[in-house]
């Protein structure tokens, strides 16, 4: 038995945003990525600056590509933000009592005098 040909109304209706078999190159704005995490749209951009969710700016919209929402899901734990590993090593050197003669030290092989002199 031949295979059946999808009905013509088929092959021409466009697919939906959120299709599970969508190209995995598929782009989505802020509505139908919250929509597809299942999450409120304040949510999502909570995830953007505080986990990592990945999402590009364009003009005043957010775009985030499924195949990254899907890669960020899957890798389970939120990425560090540059700011707060900046922050986690300037915290290390809080309590450090070797800090201000290693800072000593180093600006004095630079030829110059410390800051808090």
């Amino acid at each position: 038995m031949p295979p059946r040909k999808k009905p013509e109304s088929e092959e021409l209706r466009p697919r939906h945003p959120l299709d599970a078999n969508a190209p995995p190159g598929e782009v989505l704005i802020l509505a139908e990525a919250a929509a597809y995490l299942r999450l409120s749209e304040a949510e999502v951009l909570r995830s953007v600056d505080e986990q990592g969710l990945p999402a590009r700016q364009i003009g005043k919209e957010r775009r985030f590509l499924k195949a990254a929402i899907q890669q960020w899901l899957s890798a389970g734990r939120p990425s560090v933000t540059a700011k707060e590993a900046q922050l986690a090593v300037a915290g290390s050197w809080k309590d450090d009592p070797l800090v201000e003669a290693e800072l000593s030290e180093t600006y004095r092989r630079r030829g110059r005098s410390c800051l808090r002199d």
